[in-house]
C-alpha cells in the first residue's frame, strides 16, 4: 500500500519561541489507515495538524498529501482533506441542519444531493429527530456529532480528527466511532489525535508517538505492546517512551 501522506524533515519554530515545535520531523502514513498521533501536551500534535490543513506554514521542511505539494496545490489539497477540530465550528443559533446545509455548500455540495447527505448524516447519528433545533440547545455529544458531519460532507479523502470523542457519553463516544470505522471502509484515511489511549489501541492500525517534535516510535498497537518490555496496554508503551513527568501547559 502506498503512502498518501508523506512528510520529510518537517520543521517549525514559532517567532520568540525558544524550541522548535517540530524538529526533523519524518513520517508516512498509508492510504486506508486510521493512524493515531499520540503525544503529551506541548509534543507538536497540534502544530503538524495545522501544517498539514494548511492553517500555518513550516519553518522548514515539506510534506505532500495524495501527491500533492503543499506549495504548489494547496487549493487542489484543501479538496480533498477534511477538518475536525477539538473546538466546535458550529453556529449555534442556526439548527443543526442549517449549519450543515451550509458547511456542505462551503464544499460546493448543492441541491439533492446536499439535501441526501444531510439527512442521512443525521440519521446514521442518531440526529435527525432533532435536525431543526438550534445547536445552542444540544447537549456536547449531540453537538460533536455535528461537529463531525461538517467536516465530512464533502466525503474528503483524508480526514483529520482532533480529540473526537472528547467530553462525549458513552452512547455518543460509541456512534462517533462507529461513523468513522464506516468511513474508512469506504476509503477515508483517517488521522486522529486523542489522549484517551484505551479508545486509540482499539481504534487506531497504526500509531506514532510523539514528543519534543519527533517521532518515539511507530508501529501497530499490538507491535507496540510487544516491543515495550513489561508493557501491558498502549498506556505503559506511552509512559515508557515519554515519561511521567507532568506536562502542564500555560
Amino acid at each position: 500500500m502506498q503512502p498518501i501522506i508523506q512528510i520529510n524533515d518537517l520543521a517549525k519554530k514559532y517567532k520568540d519561541a525558544e524550541f522548535y515545535s517540530l524538529n526533523h520531523f519524518s513520517l508516512d502514513i498509508l492510504q486506508g489507515e486510521i493512524f493515531g498521533l499520540l503525544g503529551p501536551n506541548g509534543a507538536g500534535k497540534s502544530t503538524l495538524i495545522s501544517i498539514l490543513c494548511g492553517l500555518i506554514d513550516p519553518t522548514s521542511g515539506s510534506f505532500s498529501i495524495k501527491g500533492l505539494d503543499y506549495n504548489r496545490h494547496a487549493f487542489a489539497l484543501k479538496k480533498i482533506i477534511g477538518v475536525v477540530p477539538q473546538e466546535y465550528a458550529l453556529y449555534p443559533t442556526m439548527t443543526a441542519r442549517e449549519n450543515l446545509v451550509y458547511f456542505g455548500s462551503m464544499y460546493g455540495i448543492k441541491g439533492r444531493d446536499l439535501k441526501d447527505k444531510v439527512t442521512q448524516s443525521l440519521e446514521f447519528l442518531g440526529l435527525l429527530n432533532f435536525a431543526d433545533r438550534r445547536v445552542e440547545t444540544f447537549s456536547g455529544g449531540m453537538k460533536r456529532r455535528v461537529n463531525l458531519i461538517a467536516g465530512i460532507l464533502h466525503e474528503p479523502e483524508v480526514l483529520f480528527l482532533d480529540e473526537p470523542t472528547v467530553g462525549v457519553d458513552v452512547q455518543s463516544k460509541n456512534a462517533i466511532i462507529e461513523y468513522l470505522q464506516r468511513l474508512n471502509r469506504n476509503g477515508t484515511t483517517i488521522v486522529y489525535t486523542s489522549h484517551h489511549l484505551a479508545e486509540a489501541q482499539e481504534f487506531c492500525t497504526d500509531i506514532a508517538i510523539v514528543d519534543q517534535g519527533r517521532v518515539f516510535a511507530k508501529n501497530t498497537p499490538q507491535a507496540l505492546i510487544a516491543e515495550t518490555p513489561n508493557a501491558k496496554d498502549l498506556e505503559d508503551v506511552f509512559l515508557s517512551l515519554t515519561g511521567k513527568g507532568l506536562r502542564d501547559a500555560v
